[in-house]
């Protein structure tokens, strides 16, 4: 096995088991009669605080889920690929949080928030921009790509469709930003040839 494919095969099988629970749990909700419903994010309500992380997984209906399914599932992989396994969950699950805390404080009241967008414009703003945060040319590339390909989501953190959470897809995407710069790569202290002491080249 190639160094390459022991990267992807668990990025690979860590998101397809990601977006079969999304769908078990979208099965499982149909089946009750949309119970699950209840665990989604209620703005300043102090028991819907304890739903940010339950909301993430579930969705109103499987077109809405179905919306999800394809850009979570690459862009998760991408990044789960580029930063390993680890430091992947670590931003995802930062991404959960700021996105979910920013629907509950700022959503409007009596609304139900649910899905797992927050996380897709997490994980975007995510890829966008650590390539530069990090200084890796290649992550640069696929920030530059991601960019172009899914670009066009960023209307979404817009408050210019009524019923479609922004406030969930903007917080996200700042969500996202913000574990670029705090799940960054730090340079490794080392000796030159020299006799100094520096960053290794990466």
């Amino acid at each position: 096995m190639t160094p390459r494919t022991a990267r992807a095969r668990p990025a690979l099988f860590l998101m397809l088991g990601w977006i079969a629970l999304l769908w078990a749990l979208e099965i499982a909700d149909t089946l009750s009669g949309n119970a699950l419903d209840a665990y989604g994010i209620r703005p300043r309500d102090a028991d819907g605080l304890l739903d940010v992380v339950p909301a993430a997984f579930l969705h109103f209906g499987f077109g809405h889920l179905a919306a999800n399914t394809l850009p979570l599932l690459v862009l998760g992989f991408v990044a789960a690929l580029r930063s390993g396994i680890r430091r992947f969950l670590a931003a995802a699950l930062l991404i959960i949080l700021v996105s979910g805390v920013g629907v509950w404080l700022t959503a409007a009241p009596g609304s139900t928030t649910a899905g797992a967008s927050g996380v897709v414009f997490g994980l975007f703003g995510y890829l966008l921009v650590r390539g530069f945060v990090e200084r890796k040319p290649l992550d640069i590339v696929i920030g530059l790509v991601v960019g172009a390909v899914y670009g066009s989501i960023l209307w979404g953190a817009l408050p210019t469709t009524s019923g479609i959470s922004w406030q969930a897809h903007l917080f996200g995407l700042a969500g996202g930003v913000l574990a670029a710069f705090l799940l960054r790569e730090r340079g490794r202290a080392g000796v030159a040839a020299g006799g100094g002491t520096g960053p290794l080249p990466r």
